[in-house]
């Protein structure tokens, strides 16, 4: 079964989400973990405390947070399972209804990718 992975961005700095969404995702969350299709996932803290490498030129440096010039993190990740690409998508769709439904004043992009096995094609 193809595995995904799926993650939501948004600006830094939006503030907390309502608990309406916190709810709603819980259940979402819940009846996936149960169906074996939510693997693990969670959300994220803020840039402040980030640590990234860049690697520029053959050279390595590390940069902390924050950072002046992103304009948007990933607010939270989701390894998931399905049957097909086709039921990723659709799930997927959901969740971010959800966002919409009980959070309308962001703008969230909630993204889906297949992961990689190796160095075949993602399954159709």
């Amino acid at each position: 079964m193809p595995r995904f992975m799926g993650f939501v961005r948004m600006a830094e700095g939006v503030g907390t989400p309502p608990q309406s969404l916190f709810e709603a995702m819980d259940q979402h969350i819940g009846e996936r973990a149960a169906a074996g299709v939510f693997l693990d996932g969670g959300g994220l803290y803020g840039t402040e405390d980030a640590v990234n490498f860049v690697v520029r030129g053959g050279e390595v440096s590390r940069v902390d947070g924050p950072y002046a010039e992103a304009k948007e993190v990933v607010g939270g990740w989701a390894i998931m399972q399905y049957d097909s690409l086709e039921d990723a998508v659709a799930d997927q769709r959901e969740f971010a209804e959800l966002h919409a439904k009980h959070w309308p004043e962001v703008t969230v992009v909630a993204t889906l990718r297949q992961i990689s096995d190796g160095p075949e094609p993602p399954t159709e």
